[in-house]
């Protein structure tokens, strides 16, 4: 089977749904039932959580300094300044993420709007 293996108009949407549930959730499945045997003060469990976020970290600078599509149109200090600003209310709302990426996604909005 390819992704145009079949003619049928819903062939490519069946083969994307079913190949990305396939790569994300035999992950998944492979953490749950080895993330219980598994310490959460263990030096293995630690090194995933920080590779985890440095993978975050970079997309998220990737998404700051070079960005893609509609958002490579914005002016790089408000993309920064948005990121700040989300990040800073984040943590004024005790850590609460929905509040930083609204806050950040207004601002950055805002900026779009009044530029």
């Amino acid at each position: 089977m390819t992704f145009t293996g079949i003619e049928a108009w819903w062939w490519p949407f069946l083969f994307i749904l079913v190949a990305g549930w396939l790569a994300t959730d035999s992950w998944r499945f492979l953490g749950v039932f080895l993330g219980g045997r598994i310490s959460e003060d263990s030096e293995v469990l630690v090194f995933v959580r920080c590779v985890a976020t440095a993978l975050v970290a970079a997309v998220v600078a990737s998404l700051i300094l070079t960005p893609g599509g509609a958002l490579a149109d914005t002016p790089i200090l408000l993309r920064a300044g948005a990121a700040m600003v989300g990040f800073a209310a984040y943590l004024a709302a005790g850590k609460r993420m929905i509040v930083g990426l609204l806050v950040a996604e207004a601002v950055l909005v805002g900026g779009v709007l009044l530029g």
